[in-house]
């Protein structure tokens, strides 16, 4: 776990400098023991790190975008500390097998259903990358909200510290449905992920799920499946 002690410490100076302070919230949610996946809404190329500071040392894969592999910093911290590099806006089914494959092995895998940055904070519609792992791995995930770090390097430029709130919400596993998930099944599977993030998450951020009745059911205390089901039927 060196690597990721080291990361973490330079995470936290990295912050300082930033003028960051980050509140972790729901820390009881994660699970003693993994394999598990962990979903997160995409506004900032801090997320990654971040997370990796709010949770214990562990193993981690993740997925990244091939345009950073070649880069001179990055690329190689980044593989480091377990990217698996994969063409953004195709099906890579070798990224696939590579997370599959870390799944496997128990590693905790992390990745942003959405692909790419938010430009601006809303969650955008989400690849269906998440719900195809965690159904194929059958194994629980654990939904992560970050708020305000879109504003994070625009605050810095204008030297305002940024509160960056991490919310981790209580793991599930996807519905039984008694057939290998495809299609329209990984369609639902993936607006059930998202709502269950932008349940943790500020008015502001829910982006295209604003009006989701499987977020209003969340909210209502009911199942949101059956919604989750219809909105991609419609």
């Amino acid at each position: 776990m060196f690597r990721y002690q080291l990361i973490r410490v330079a995470m936290h100076v990295t912050r300082t400098l930033l003028l960051t302070r980050m509140e972790v919230i729901g820390r009881e949610n994660i699970p003693d023991s993994g394999p598990y996946i962990v979903t997160l809404n995409h506004t900032s190329v801090a997320d990654t790190p971040l997370l990796l500071m709010a949770f214990p040392l562990v193993e981690w894969a993740f997925f990244a975008g091939e345009k950073w592999r070649g880069h001179p910093v990055y690329g190689p911290i980044m593989a480091w500390l377990g990217a698996i590099y994969i063409n953004r806006g195709e099906v890579d089914r070798q990224g696939l097998r590579d997370a599959m494959a870390a799944i496997q092995r128990g590693v905790m895998f992390g990745l942003a259903p959405e692909g790419s940055r938010s430009k601006n904070g809303q969650m955008q519609d989400a690849k269906v990358g998440a719900a195809y792992l965690a159904n194929r791995a059958n194994v629980p995930i654990l939904p992560v909200s970050f708020e305000n770090n879109d504003q994070l390097f625009a605050n810095f430029k204008r030297l305002r510290i940024t509160k960056s709130v991490l919310r981790i919400g209580e793991p599930y596993t996807l519905p039984e449905i008694g057939r290998r998930a495809k299609g329209a099944d990984l369609a639902a599977y993936t607006h059930l992920i998202m709502v269950k993030i932008a349940a943790l998450l500020p008015p502001r951020y829910w982006g295209i799920y604003a009006d989701s009745p499987a977020l209003a059911a969340l909210f209502a205390g009911d199942d949101p499946w059956p919604a989750c089901q219809t909105a991609v039927s419609d």
